[in-house]
């Protein structure tokens, strides 16, 4: 709807109101309307699950159609990176945002820091992801406000073409509001916490859901050791439950993302059930790490299985834990991927211990001999050493080819020594195009960073302290920050503008009249940023 029939709609309410409205503008009322598209989490969650669903049948007919997140641990930074892609790139198409359970932990809980273990507060997710979307509301209402001024202006003016451009960005102003993955991380309990967690993140407007295949109460984070996977129906029932969420909420085309962490896992808490030889237990059992038993050797309070009839002893940790083959891990990545796409998932997650698009590469073409059109969510991981990782595989790639390597010690590719060399140069060149290629050669649809916010704030606090405490003084935050805002057309170095203090005064003109005690006026510092 246009912002003249949004006009037209109120002044139509209006009337059918009788006297009582007479002091109600309905173009103020269209207004705020029109910076408050969204009126529920499950408003957005269709919305966005629809964008989604788009992206992806793009992504099916084009791989350069990739699509992109960053993880935000707070709605603040949510909306900032949301406006500043706008102000660069022109549009928000293809860059998601990302909810990352690590940092929910790490920074959301009310224990204070934890390891990314699920033992944080459940609800501190969809806390966040409602959170998340009210900062990206205000940046429509922000943006939105600035267009009404120019509107208002141009119109004062007498300007007709000002005003005619003020109302085109008025009909065309793209949303903030982007997809958001969230991350329910192994449901906090079994199917049924799994469904009533997850209708809880619907609500708030999450469109697509990502969980993984460990046990909820083992859970680690995907680069940490010690994880523990279940047998497959284990995981299909929550995936089961998170569809039925959707579905009960009215979002049918809500997006499930299936992690599986069982290229690092090695160890399973039960031996699946099984019925017949073949089926999807037996498949599961068949990956335990047994050795053959002598019926007349079986000791006490010993757990075994039979397989083509023999009697087999499954290797148990004094955890109570069971153990896998070793080098078993992308046979039971591609099973995992394979069943959950049969069974509910949409996407898949592969959670691997180094970037590398062979690797991804070789799981995705066996995954699709069977799912034709699997793709993947990646996880570009601060984890891995980006650096180390890529000039190491360089360093293999030329010693295949039998370059001179004489000048280079592979466990020590990671020094500042060799920054300028060829290898570096090539091993950033294929950072840089990391995502391209993988989403051409290795089926990733979404490529995301989990925790980039919480290692900038890391860094840029660090800088800041360094200089401001030390001998550069308030010229450490001038040079280096505030300045920096100013040149580059940082919006939120007007933070009182940023804050909310100029839809504040439009609220107050509105409601008061002449009356209203404004903050905007000429006596407010932030006129200072005005050129």
């Amino acid at each position: 709807m246009t912002y003249f029939a949004e006009i037209h709609r109120q002044t139509g309410i209006k009337q059918k109101s009788g006297q009582n409205w007479e002091a109600i503008d309905p173009e103020f009322a269209a207004r705020l309307r029109v910076q408050n598209r969204f009126q529920s989490g499950l408003d957005i969650a269709r919305y966005t699950a629809k964008i989604m669903r788009e992206d992806m049948d793009a992504y099916d007919k084009d791989p350069a159609a990739y699509t992109q997140s960053l993880g935000c641990w707070h709605g603040f930074i949510g909306q900032q990176k949301m406006i500043s892609i706008k102000k660069h790139f022109g549009t928000t198409k293809g860059k998601y945002l990302y909810l990352s359970g690590w940092m929910v932990a790490a920074l959301r809980s009310e224990f204070g820091p934890l390891p990314d273990q699920s033992m944080h507060e459940k609800t501190s997710v969809p806390a966040l992801i409602e959170e998340l979307y009210t900062f990206l509301r205000q940046a429509d209402a922000r943006e939105l406000g600035g267009l009404f001024r120019d509107l208002d202006a141009a119109r004062e003016a007498g300007d007709e073409e000002a005003a005619a451009r003020a109302q085109q960005a008025i009909d065309n102003h793209q949303t903030h509001v982007v997809p958001i993955i969230a991350d329910i991380d192994a449901g906090f309990g079994n199917a049924e916490a799994t469904y009533l967690l997850a209708k809880k993140m619907i609500e708030a407007g999450a469109c697509a859901l990502q969980i993984e295949n460990q046990v909820s109460d083992e859970k680690q984070c995907g680069h940490q050791d010690g994880k523990v996977t279940v047998p497959h129906e284990d995981f299909l029932q929550k995936i089961r439950a998170i569809r039925y969420a959707f579905l009960e909420l009215g979002v049918p085309d809500g997006i499930i993302v299936a992690r599986t962490d069982s290229l690092g896992a090695g160890l399973t808490k039960q031996i699946a059930y099984t019925k017949e030889p073949g089926d999807l237990g037996d498949q599961y059992n068949a990956f335990l790490d047994c050795e053959e038993v002598d019926t007349a050797a079986i000791g006490n309070g010993e757990v075994l299985i039979s397989r083509e009839g023999k009697l087999l002893r499954p290797k148990r940790l004094p955890s109570n834990l069971y153990q896998f083959r070793a080098g078993t891990g992308e046979d039971r990545c591609v099973l995992d991927c394979i069943t959950a796409l049969q069974n509910g998932a949409d996407l898949l997650w592969i959670e691997t211990e180094k970037p590398h698009i062979g690797q991804i590469g070789g799981m995705v073409s066996r995954i699709r001999e069977v799912i034709p059109n699997a793709k993947l969510v990646y996880n570009n991981s601060p984890s891995f050493n980006w650096t180390l990782n890529f000039r190491q595989q360089v360093y293999d790639k030329w010693e295949e080819e039998g370059r001179d390597l004489t000048d280079f010690d592979r466990t020590s590719l990671m020094s500042q020594h060799y920054d300028d060399s060829e290898l570096a140069k090539e091993a950033d060149e294929r950072i840089r195009t990391f995502q391209a290629d993988a989403a051409r050669e290795a089926g990733i649809f979404h490529h995301l960073i989990t925790l980039p916010t919480y290692h900038t704030a890391a860094l840029s606090t660090d800088n800041l302290a360094k200089r401001y405490f030390g001998e550069e003084g308030m010229l450490g935050y001038v040079k280096q920050v505030q300045r920096e805002e100013i040149r580059q057309g940082i919006a939120c170095v007007k933070h009182q503008n940023m804050a909310g203090s100029d839809i504040g005064d439009d609220h107050k003109e509105a409601f008061a009249g002449e009356a209203a005690l404004k903050a905007g006026g000429k006596d407010n510092t932030m006129n200072q940023f005005a050129a």
